[in-house]
């Protein structure tokens, strides 16, 4: 039985999604608490998630899912109260919103159609709430958003996004970036929604610290656009920090679409 685990974290104290020895991490601590609760060793079971954040990275719509024996105790009435039972037992900047069974086929890593991330900074005095200054960038310097949405306007669709990836080996860095855009919230916040078929390291926070540089009228909107056709890292590009990013959702398809698309996206992407 395969279940589908909805969640959401405060990234501040977590170093990232994946589970390393001696740190503490969103997987090892969602790992622990379901052991707990399951009643079987942790060793045997494995979270997969749709996103792996990085360290500092939030989540509000984080997806994952966890093989159990079909037998196993959580199923039934049971089930309907998982969620609950892990709450008890995590932290409070971990929690479970729901744990349901999961559609045949799915696989909440390549089943997604779509990941979906926020980018927020405060970019004016007036503006910053020390409230909410874990998951809120404050920056010294006004941004021109028109300016900056129309140097995203370069970046979306499909492009080998090398760039603005951090290079690991054997992995390509082609993606399909769907949205890119800025808007100020209703407290005035510059907020930039980033959405994509899957992101490589580092992407998101690189793609924005180009924007900001254009932003502040350091650069022109097209050096956005010289920067991805050179394919390579620029010193120029600032990496930025990692609490002003937020998963905010990912999407699936239909139930039945659900093993088709894992099979498209389990094989590795071409290179243009």
């Amino acid at each position: 039985m395969r279940l589908r685990i909805d969640l959401a974290y405060d990234g501040t104290d977590f170093h990232g999604w994946a589970a390393q020895p001696g740190l503490r991490t969103v997987q090892g601590e969602l790992t622990a608490a379901l052991a707990t609760v399951l009643r079987v060793p942790a060793g045997e079971l494995q979270v997969v998630c749709a996103g792996r954040t990085d360290a500092g990275v939030h989540a509000r719509g984080q997806v994952a899912h966890l093989d159990l024996p079909d037998d196993h105790a959580a199923a039934g009435d049971e089930l309907g109260r998982l969620a609950r039972r892990v709450n008890g037992v995590l932290a409070p900047d971990l929690r479970v919103h729901r744990v349901t069974v999961a559609p045949e086929g799915f696989d909440a890593r390549f089943g997604a159609l779509w990941r979906r991330y926020a980018y927020r900074i405060a970019d004016a005095p007036e503006v910053v709430d020390p409230l909410v200054r874990r998951h809120v960038l404050t920056w010294p310097r006004p941004l021109d958003l028109g300016l900056m949405n129309t140097a995203s306007g370069y970046l979306t669709g499909l492009h080998d996004f090398a760039s603005f990836c951090k290079q690991r080996e054997g992995a390509t860095t082609i993606r399909t970036l769907l949205e890119l855009s800025w808007s100020r919230d209703e407290s005035g916040v510059a907020v930039g929604l980033v959405r994509a078929d899957a992101f490589c390291h580092s992407m998101v926070r690189a793609l924005v610290g180009c924007l900001v540089a254009v932003g502040e009228g350091r650069r022109s909107p097209a050096w956005a656009r010289e920067i991805l056709e050179a394919q390579q890292r620029d010193p120029a590009v600032a990496v930025l920090h990692a609490h002003g990013l937020t998963l905010e959702e990912v999407a699936y398809p239909p139930d039945a679409e659900l093993a088709a698309r894992v099979e498209r996206t389990s094989a590795k992407r071409e290179r243009l």
